[in-house]
Protein backbone atom coordinates (compact mmCIF):
# COMPACT_ATOMS: atom_id res chain seq x y z
CA UNK A 1 0.00 0.00 0.00
CA UNK A 2 1.64 2.99 -1.24
CA UNK A 3 0.13 5.15 2.00
CA UNK A 4 2.23 2.93 4.51
CA UNK A 5 5.13 3.30 2.41
CA UNK A 6 4.23 7.22 2.60
CA UNK A 7 3.45 6.96 6.08
CA UNK A 8 6.13 4.69 7.71
CA UNK A 9 8.89 6.48 7.65
CA UNK A 10 7.74 9.20 9.31
CA UNK A 11 6.81 7.30 12.15
CA UNK A 12 10.45 6.04 12.18
CA UNK A 13 9.32 2.38 10.68
CA UNK A 14 10.23 0.71 7.85
CA UNK A 15 7.91 -0.98 5.49
CA UNK A 16 9.63 -4.09 5.05
CA UNK A 17 8.83 -4.77 8.41
CA UNK A 18 5.22 -4.85 7.75
CA UNK A 19 5.44 -6.86 4.72
CA UNK A 20 3.44 -10.23 6.85
CA UNK A 21 0.85 -8.26 8.52
CA UNK A 22 0.29 -5.11 6.28
CA UNK A 23 -2.83 -6.34 5.17
CA UNK A 24 -4.01 -6.03 8.84
CA UNK A 25 -2.96 -2.64 9.42
CA UNK A 26 -4.02 -1.61 5.51
CA UNK A 27 -7.45 -3.29 7.19
CA UNK A 28 -7.33 -0.83 10.16
CA UNK A 29 -6.15 2.66 8.43
CA UNK A 30 -9.06 1.94 6.28
CA UNK A 31 -11.76 1.90 9.36
CA UNK A 32 -10.34 4.73 10.45
CA UNK A 33 -10.88 7.04 6.99
CA UNK A 34 -13.92 5.38 7.14
CA UNK A 35 -14.85 6.71 10.28
CA UNK A 36 -13.25 10.44 9.48
CA UNK A 37 -16.05 9.78 6.62
CA UNK A 38 -13.34 10.56 4.20
CA UNK A 39 -13.82 9.89 0.37
CA UNK A 40 -10.48 8.44 -0.08
CA UNK A 41 -6.70 8.15 0.81
CA UNK A 42 -5.21 11.30 -0.15
CA UNK A 43 -7.78 12.97 1.98
CA UNK A 44 -6.58 11.18 4.82
CA UNK A 45 -2.90 12.19 3.75
CA UNK A 46 -4.00 15.91 3.73
CA UNK A 47 -5.69 15.56 7.35
CA UNK A 48 -2.68 13.86 8.67
CA UNK A 49 -0.28 16.98 7.41
CA UNK A 50 -3.42 19.48 8.43
CA UNK A 51 -3.37 17.67 12.28
CA UNK A 52 -0.51 16.52 13.23
CA UNK A 53 -2.11 15.04 16.72
CA UNK A 54 -3.66 12.40 14.32
CA UNK A 55 0.04 10.27 13.49
CA UNK A 56 -0.79 9.95 17.13
CA UNK A 57 -4.05 7.56 16.31
CA UNK A 58 -2.07 6.32 13.43
CA UNK A 59 0.76 4.79 15.18
CA UNK A 60 -1.89 3.37 17.69
CA UNK A 61 -3.10 1.60 14.20
CA UNK A 62 0.36 0.69 12.90
CA UNK A 63 1.25 -1.57 16.52
CA UNK A 64 1.32 -5.38 15.74
CA UNK A 65 1.05 -7.84 18.52
CA UNK A 66 1.75 -11.54 18.40
CA UNK A 67 2.40 -12.86 21.59
CA UNK A 68 1.73 -16.01 23.53
CA UNK A 69 3.69 -17.85 26.15
CA UNK A 70 6.49 -20.14 25.49
CA UNK A 71 7.19 -18.36 21.74
CA UNK A 72 10.12 -19.76 20.48
CA UNK A 73 10.75 -22.48 22.36
CA UNK A 74 14.40 -23.18 21.53
CA UNK A 75 15.04 -19.57 22.79
CA UNK A 76 13.34 -20.40 26.39
CA UNK A 77 14.76 -23.51 26.60
CA UNK A 78 18.79 -22.04 26.07
CA UNK A 79 17.46 -19.55 28.48
CA UNK A 80 16.97 -22.01 30.88
CA UNK A 81 19.87 -24.71 30.26
CA UNK A 82 22.35 -21.72 29.67
CA UNK A 83 21.99 -17.94 29.74
CA UNK A 84 20.20 -17.92 33.48
CA UNK A 85 22.68 -20.15 35.39
CA UNK A 86 25.23 -18.26 33.74
CA UNK A 87 23.97 -14.81 34.64
CA UNK A 88 22.96 -16.00 37.76
CA UNK A 89 26.63 -17.24 38.38
CA UNK A 90 27.64 -13.62 37.18
CA UNK A 91 25.19 -12.14 39.90
CA UNK A 92 26.48 -14.86 42.68
CA UNK A 93 29.88 -13.87 41.98
CA UNK A 94 29.56 -10.30 42.80
CA UNK A 95 27.46 -10.72 46.27
CA UNK A 96 24.02 -10.07 44.35
CA UNK A 97 20.79 -10.95 45.73
CA UNK A 98 18.58 -10.25 42.40
CA UNK A 99 18.85 -11.09 38.99
CA UNK A 100 17.70 -7.82 36.91
CA UNK A 101 15.51 -8.57 33.76
CA UNK A 102 13.70 -5.91 31.07
CA UNK A 103 10.95 -7.52 28.94
CA UNK A 104 10.95 -4.76 26.41
CA UNK A 105 7.56 -4.92 23.98
CA UNK A 106 5.57 -6.84 26.63
CA UNK A 107 1.94 -6.58 25.04
CA UNK A 108 -0.14 -8.78 27.62
CA UNK A 109 3.03 -9.76 29.87
CA UNK A 110 3.06 -13.54 28.17
CA UNK A 111 6.94 -13.25 27.83
CA UNK A 112 7.87 -11.92 31.07
CA UNK A 113 5.45 -14.59 32.83
CA UNK A 114 7.17 -17.36 30.78
CA UNK A 115 10.45 -15.98 31.97
CA UNK A 116 9.34 -16.38 35.68
CA UNK A 117 7.67 -19.71 35.23
CA UNK A 118 10.96 -21.00 33.95
CA UNK A 119 12.60 -19.51 36.68
CA UNK A 120 10.74 -19.92 39.39
CA UNK A 121 10.01 -23.54 38.37
CA UNK A 122 13.08 -25.03 36.53
CA UNK A 123 16.01 -22.74 38.08
CA UNK A 124 15.09 -21.19 41.71
CA UNK A 125 16.04 -24.45 43.73
CA UNK A 126 19.57 -24.19 42.14
CA UNK A 127 19.99 -20.54 43.01
CA UNK A 128 18.23 -20.42 46.11
CA UNK A 129 19.80 -17.29 46.91
CA UNK A 130 18.99 -15.31 44.34
CA UNK A 131 15.56 -13.88 42.97
CA UNK A 132 14.06 -12.67 40.09
CA UNK A 133 12.42 -9.22 38.84
CA UNK A 134 11.00 -8.43 35.98
CA UNK A 135 10.51 -4.99 34.26
CA UNK A 136 8.12 -5.53 31.65
CA UNK A 137 7.66 -2.05 29.46
CA UNK A 138 4.62 -1.52 26.69
CA UNK A 139 2.89 1.69 24.85
CA UNK A 140 -0.28 0.12 24.94
CA UNK A 141 -2.05 0.86 28.11
CA UNK A 142 -4.47 -1.75 27.12
CA UNK A 143 -2.53 -4.38 26.83
CA UNK A 144 -1.10 -3.35 30.11
CA UNK A 145 -3.80 -3.75 31.97
CA UNK A 146 -4.63 -7.27 30.43
CA UNK A 147 -0.77 -8.26 31.28
CA UNK A 148 -1.81 -7.59 34.87
CA UNK A 149 -5.12 -9.27 35.27
CA UNK A 150 -3.21 -12.08 33.73
CA UNK A 151 -5.77 -14.16 32.34
CA UNK A 152 -5.28 -16.08 28.57
CA UNK A 153 -7.07 -18.41 26.43
CA UNK A 154 -5.77 -21.52 25.57
CA UNK A 155 -4.55 -20.64 22.45
CA UNK A 156 -1.92 -18.63 25.05
CA UNK A 157 -0.69 -20.90 26.75
CA UNK A 158 -0.96 -24.20 25.04
CA UNK A 159 2.76 -24.32 23.62
CA UNK A 160 3.79 -24.02 27.85
CA UNK A 161 4.87 -27.81 29.45
CA UNK A 162 2.02 -28.98 30.44
CA UNK A 163 2.79 -29.43 34.12
CA UNK A 164 3.54 -26.04 34.23
CA UNK A 165 0.21 -25.24 33.17
CA UNK A 166 -1.26 -27.28 35.31
CA UNK A 167 0.79 -25.70 38.01
CA UNK A 168 1.13 -22.25 37.64
CA UNK A 169 -2.87 -21.33 36.34
CA UNK A 170 -5.88 -21.70 37.44
CA UNK A 171 -8.27 -22.87 34.40
CA UNK A 172 -12.17 -21.74 34.70
CA UNK A 173 -13.92 -22.36 31.87
CA UNK A 174 -11.73 -22.32 29.23
CA UNK A 175 -9.59 -19.19 30.96
CA UNK A 176 -6.43 -19.75 32.17
CA UNK A 177 -5.65 -17.14 34.95
CA UNK A 178 -1.93 -17.33 36.64
CA UNK A 179 -1.45 -17.86 40.16
CA UNK A 180 -0.47 -14.67 41.58
CA UNK A 181 2.46 -16.40 43.61
CA UNK A 182 4.13 -16.09 39.75
CA UNK A 183 3.31 -12.49 39.25
CA UNK A 184 4.48 -10.89 42.56
CA UNK A 185 8.05 -9.99 41.30
CA UNK A 186 6.64 -8.83 37.51
CA UNK A 187 6.31 -5.13 37.21
CA UNK A 188 4.30 -3.32 34.53
CA UNK A 189 5.25 0.27 32.92
CA UNK A 190 4.10 2.52 30.11
CA UNK A 191 6.54 3.62 28.06
CA UNK A 192 7.47 3.78 24.29
CA UNK A 193 11.28 2.72 23.63
CA UNK A 194 11.27 4.94 20.85
CA UNK A 195 11.37 7.98 23.31
CA UNK A 196 12.38 6.41 26.67
CA UNK A 197 14.35 3.16 27.65
CA UNK A 198 14.32 2.30 31.85
CA UNK A 199 17.49 3.37 33.75
CA UNK A 200 18.53 -0.29 34.83
CA UNK A 201 21.24 -1.87 35.01
CA UNK A 202 19.73 -5.33 33.86
CA UNK A 203 21.63 -8.43 33.58
CA UNK A 204 19.09 -9.14 30.75
CA UNK A 205 17.17 -7.37 28.32
CA UNK A 206 14.39 -9.15 25.85
CA UNK A 207 13.66 -6.99 22.98
CA UNK A 208 11.84 -9.39 20.56
CA UNK A 209 10.03 -9.19 17.33
CA UNK A 210 10.33 -4.91 17.74
CA UNK A 211 12.54 -2.77 17.13
CA UNK A 212 14.99 -4.42 14.98
CA UNK A 213 11.78 -5.62 12.55
CA UNK A 214 9.53 -2.59 12.84
CA UNK A 215 12.01 -0.02 13.25
CA UNK A 216 14.27 2.16 10.79
CA UNK A 217 17.89 1.76 10.67
CA UNK A 218 18.73 4.94 12.43
CA UNK A 219 16.38 4.53 15.29
CA UNK A 220 17.68 0.97 15.48
CA UNK A 221 21.19 1.71 16.06
CA UNK A 222 20.15 4.59 18.81
CA UNK A 223 18.12 1.88 20.84
CA UNK A 224 20.73 -0.71 20.52
CA UNK A 225 23.42 1.69 21.88
CA UNK A 226 20.97 2.53 24.43
CA UNK A 227 20.30 -0.79 25.67
CA UNK A 228 24.04 -1.66 25.61
CA UNK A 229 24.62 0.93 28.16
CA UNK A 230 21.74 -0.51 30.34
CA UNK A 231 23.17 -3.99 30.75
CA UNK A 232 25.56 -5.26 32.99
CA UNK A 233 29.09 -6.05 31.78
CA UNK A 234 28.22 -9.85 30.73
CA UNK A 235 24.99 -9.23 30.73
CA UNK A 236 22.52 -11.04 28.00
CA UNK A 237 19.98 -9.52 24.92
CA UNK A 238 17.80 -11.28 23.21
CA UNK A 239 16.01 -10.23 20.04
CA UNK A 240 14.11 -11.90 17.83
CA UNK A 241 14.88 -15.39 15.80
CA UNK A 242 14.70 -13.30 12.27
CA UNK A 243 16.25 -10.24 13.42
CA UNK A 244 19.58 -8.79 12.87
CA UNK A 245 20.99 -6.60 15.23
CA UNK A 246 22.35 -3.60 13.93
CA UNK A 247 26.01 -2.09 14.35
CA UNK A 248 26.58 0.07 16.99
CA UNK A 249 29.12 1.81 18.68
CA UNK A 250 30.07 -1.29 21.03
CA UNK A 251 30.00 -4.34 19.82
CA UNK A 252 28.46 -7.36 21.09
CA UNK A 253 29.74 -10.74 21.42
CA UNK A 254 27.11 -14.01 19.57
CA UNK A 255 25.75 -16.15 22.24
CA UNK A 256 23.60 -17.63 19.58
CA UNK A 257 23.75 -16.05 16.10
CA UNK A 258 20.47 -18.44 15.18
CA UNK A 259 18.61 -17.94 18.21
CA UNK A 260 19.52 -13.97 18.46
CA UNK A 261 21.03 -14.31 21.53
CA UNK A 262 24.03 -11.61 22.12
CA UNK A 263 26.31 -10.79 25.46
CA UNK A 264 27.75 -7.19 26.57
CA UNK A 265 31.22 -8.82 27.01
CA UNK A 266 33.01 -8.72 29.87
CA UNK A 267 36.70 -10.03 28.69
CA UNK A 268 38.31 -9.84 25.01
CA UNK A 269 36.93 -13.11 24.11
CA UNK A 270 34.70 -12.59 21.12
CA UNK A 271 32.16 -14.59 19.34
CA UNK A 272 31.78 -16.82 21.98
CA UNK A 273 29.08 -19.77 20.63
CA UNK A 274 27.22 -20.20 17.45
CA UNK A 275 24.91 -22.32 17.72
Amino acid sequence: MEFLQWALPRLHMRWAGFRKIRSRVCKRVQRRINQLQFESISTYQEYLRKHPEEWQKLDELCRVTISRFYRDKMVFSLLELEVLPVLAGQALSCDEDVLHIWSAGCASGEEPYTLMLVWDLSLQLRFPRLRMHILATDTDSVLLKRAEQACYTFSSVKNLPAAWRETAFLDTAGVYCLDPVYKRSVDFQCEDIREALPDGPFDLILCRNLVFTYFDPELQTIIRDRMWDRLKPGGALVTGVHEVLQEGKQDFEIWSARLGIYRKGRTNTRNMLRF
